[in-house]
Formats: structure tokens, sequence, C-alpha cells
């Protein structure tokens, strides 16, 4: 591999080649801006069953009978994890009545969702409950460190222009989300409740409601002008709201480090392993959340010791020796957690009385650490848009209304979701050279500071969520690798392995993009959706 380092003067080089790619890039964007057909996705999934009630009717909810003993509210929330709870405290603080319906109300156990990006937590504060991250023992989080082959790098937040008390959190997803769940239910117009719902209510093609099992077992139906899916990545309701194209690129493997000296404190580790990346990061003042990337959808048996001898066999060796003995320690104790890796591009079916948010609508590999702070950013956008409505009821005006939620929380979701997606694939091993130079293109543009530094810790952070941005690091980073090859002699090998570089970051982006949507995602106020005004009476149906 060639591990030659760019002169300083070759800085100069990286510009006008970076403006020639995107270039490249926007042609390709105005290319499926324009040709790229739209798929009609306006219809509600066949699956979906329309409920019929005959019990006596004392109201109505439109034109859906309402039974006596019926639970009727402004908007229903189907679970109460990190979107939901806290969605439930926005909309309630709006003076909206929410019932919210959760499988399960004890402390959630995960080994994922435990770190929070500084964008995210300026979204805590934007949306008032800050203090959730309080009294749980979270760790503050400025930057990341990189390890590879020996090497280390430290990338440090951008935090210079904001408050004191703006970084990154880390800590227990089940402590958080309890927090969360406590500051809705601290509203008295908010009603938390333990159920599992079984199907969503519709009539005519609008969704009225829910019908759900409470924690007795008791089967009940509950009433809203907007029922809100956040039913997490294993949602069942999902495929009557939108055409899920769910991949799993990887597992993680999570162990817990206990009392382990980080090598650089109060930060996210990323190891570049072989295979996968190998992410570190406290979850508490005594704890460190290991996180192993297995590629593929099978990991080793845990049951049958497989998995015990793949962590001290390949996985220990690459690990940062201040960590080691705390590694194998915690694969000793035995109390070792696995989960798939979900990625799916959010495309919606634009249904009237009902909305997806949260993992049930749109996942990116958890690499980065993105999904919570797309999902805050969600609910900043749909409350900015439900704030002037006082009157939910017209499911087919509303419907039309928040297709311009599709459209607006695309710039910030798409780059966080292609960051996530795209990092994942350059940080991953592989018996491609072009590939491999990629990765090793990727650690080096990232020590040579400066912008090189700031521009991709920036988008990464979630402070500067940029697509353009985006693109023009990641072509930087090809452009980097390809001139390493080149000096100090290009050989036609060489250049022949600088085109296969090129062709593969664009065979790695392009298609993330593509997935996201070019249009709402580079050209947002070119789609009609973005000018919506809020409905008045009259307003056409849901199209």
């Amino acid at each position: 591999m060639v591990t030659t380092m760019m002169e300083p003067q070759l800085l100069g080089w990286l510009s006008p080649l970076v403006i020639s790619f995107v270039l490249v890039t926007s042609v390709f964007a105005f290319y499926a801006l324009f040709v790229k057909p739209r798929r009609n996705s306006n219809k509600l999934d066949s699956t979906t069953s329309k409920i019929h009630h005959d019990r006596t009717v004392t109201s109505t909810v439109g034109s859906l009978n309402v039974s006596v003993g019926d639970t009727v509210s402004d908007v229903i929330v189907v679970g109460a994890g990190v979107a939901g709870s806290a969605l439930a405290y926005t909309l309630g603080k709006d003076n909206r009545r929410v019932h919210v319906i959760e499988r399960d109300l004890s402390e959630p156990d995960r080994i994922v969702g435990e770190l929070l990006q500084p964008g995210g937590y300026l979204k805590l504060l934007e949306l008032g409950i800050e203090d959730c991250v309080e009294e749980i023992d979270a760790q503050r989080v400025y930057g990341y460190a990189l390890f590879k082959n020996g090497k280390r790098i430290r990338l440090a937040y951008p935090l210079e222009k904001f408050h004191t008390d703006v970084s990154g959190r880390s800590f227990h997803n089940g402590r958080f989300i309890q927090r969360m769940r406590e500051k809705a239910a601290s509203l008295p117009n908010v009603q938390l409740e333990q159920g599992t719902v079984v199907s969503l209510l519709e009539e005519n093609g609008t969704i009225k409601g829910v019908r759900y099992k409470n924690k007795a077992g008791e089967e009940s139906t509950a009433f809203a002008a907007l029922t809100i899916v956040c039913d997490g990545c294993f949602s069942n309701l999902r495929r009557s709201l939108c055409n899920p194209q769910v991949d799993v690129p990887s597992c993680f493997v999570g162990l817990v480090l206990e009392n382990c000296n980080l090598p650089y404190a109060n930060h996210g580790h990323v190891v570049l392993a072989d295979p996968s990346p190998i992410l570190m990061y406290p979850i508490s003042s005594t704890e460190v959340r290991c996180l192993v990337d297995v590629p593929g959808q099978k990991v080793p048996s845990i049951a049958n010791g497989e998995m015990e001898n793949y962590l001290k066999t390949v996985v220990a060796p690459q690990m940062p020796h201040e960590v080691y003995d705390s590694f194998i320690a915690a694969v000793n104790k035995g109390n070792i957690k696995s989960m798939p890796n979900r990625s799916m591009p959010a495309s919606p079916y634009p249904t009237p009385g009902a909305l997806l948010m949260g993992d049930a609508f749109n996942m990116r590999h958890p690499l980065t650490g993105g999904g919570m702070t797309v999902a805050l950013s969600d609910i900043v956008v749909l409350r900015n848009l439900l704030r002037p409505l006082r009157d939910l009821s017209d499911g087919s005006s509303l419907c039309k209304y928040l297709e311009s939620f599709y459209t607006l929380r695309k710039p910030v979701a798409s780059t966080i979701n292609t960051l996530a997606n795209a990092l994942y694939k350059v940080f991953c091993s592989s018996k491609d050279e072009a590939r491999n130079e990629m990765r090793e293109a990727c650690f080096d543009y990232l020590s040579l500071g400066g912008m090189c530094t700031s521009g991709p810790v920036s988008l990464l952070s979630g402070l500067n969520p940029r697509p353009l941005t985006l693109v023009c690091h990641f072509f930087a980073v090809a452009v980097y690798g390809v001139i390493r090859l080149l000096i100090p002699f290009p050989s036609p090998k060489r250049m022949w392995l600088g085109a296969k570089l090129i062709s593969g970051a664009s065979g790695i982006i392009f298609p993330i993009i593509k997935a996201e949507g070019v249009r709402q995602m580079f050209f947002p106020a070119t789609v009609p959706a973005y000018y919506r005004a809020p409905p008045v009476k009259g307003e056409t149906k849901c199209s």
C-alpha cells in the first residue's frame, strides 16, 4: 500500500479537483432531478384493513363511530422511545391532548441509542428537554479518536461558537428514555399507557386511531385526529404507511467495559479494525460501551463459545493496549449482546390521519450515532408545522399540508444518513485494493487538520448537516487518495488504481444519495410541497 503523505504545497491541488467533482455530482443530481420518475406512493398498503364498530355510538371523530369508553385525543403516539417520548412532550406542551401507547414501560436495556451528538443536544435545548440528560450519570463527549494500525488521531468537535454546555452526551439508553417518559407524563394532557397496538383503524382511506391490547390483555380502541407511529426499528405498523426497504449490512456485538480508562477521556473511540470498525464510548462514570461490528446478518454463536473465541482471537489483538485488559475481562464476564444494524431510507405513503417518525420511518447505520439527532430534528420540523393549527380533524387537508414535512426534513436527515452509510463502507476493510486505499486516504485526510478535520467532524456531530459539504469532503478524500498514489512517480498501475478509487467512491455514495432522493436532498426548494401553507376549509384531498 502506498503510504507517502501529501506535501503541504499539494493541498493547493485539492480545491480545483474537488470543484470538478462537485460539478460532476451536480450533473448527476440534475439528471436524477428531471429524469428519474416519481413513484406513486399515496396508496395505503393493501394489508391495511377497515375496522367496523357495532357498539352504541355516543360521539364521532370525523365520520368514524366512537363507542362508550373509547379514548379520544388530538394525537396518538405509538411507542415511547426517544422519538415517541420527546414528541409526546413537545405536542403536549403545545396544549394538545396526547395519548401515548407503549408496549413496555419498564426501563429498556439496549446496546445502541447511547451517544447523542452535539447537534442532537441542540435539538434537546430547542425542545426544552435538555434536563433529560441530567441525573443519569451521562458523560460529556467532546470528539472522537481514530485508531488504525498503531496510528491514532484525535478529532475535536468544533464547539468554539457554542455555549460551554453544548457537547455530545453518552449514557445508558434506558435511563435516558425513562427520563423522557417521566417528562412527557408530567404534563396533565399527556396520557402514557402500556399496551400493544395491534392495528391502525382506517375508514375510507383515513386513519382514525388504533386498536390495541392494554396491560391486562384487554382489547381497546383509541381515536385521534392524528396517529403518529414511532414504534421503532422492528415496527409492525409501517408497512401500511411506507415502502420499507430494510438493509442489514452488519450486526453489533455489545459489551460493557468496567473501570476502563480510555486513551482519550470524554471521547468516542473508533478502531479501524479488520474486518470492520470497533466503537467505544463512556456510558457512565465507571462504564464504557464497546460495540464490535460484525459484517453480515449472522454473528458467531454466543451459546457454544464461538463468540468468545472470536472476540479474544480476532478482535482483542486489534484493541488499543490501554483497554485490552478491560476488554478481555468483559468477554470473560460473558454479558455479551448482539443486534442487527439496519438502514432504511424514508419512503412514505402520505396517509390521511397518520405519520411515521423515528426508526419506524428512517434508519441509517449506527456507526456515527446520528439516529437520535435525526429523530429530534424531525420533531422540531413537525412541531413548527403543527403549531399554526388548532384543529387537526380534517385528515385529507392535514395530509396534504404535512407532505412538506418530508421535504423540509430531508437536507438534515439525508446528510446524516448518507454520512453514516458511506462512512461505514469506507471504514470496513476489503479485498479490493482501491477500497483499502480509500480507507487509508480517509484516515490520513482527517489527520491533516484545518478544514480537512473540522469539516467532516462538523458533519459527524450534526452541527453542520449540509449535503453539499458532505459531497465535497467525500470526494476530497478520494482525490487526496489519488494524489497519494501518483506521488512521487505516477505509473500506469497507480493511475489505474486511482481510477478505480474514484469509481469505487462514486459507487459508494451515489446509490445512497439516489435512495435518499437527490431532489429533496439538494434542491428542496424545487419541490412544491416545500411551500405548503397551513390548511384551510375546503382544501383538496391528499394526493
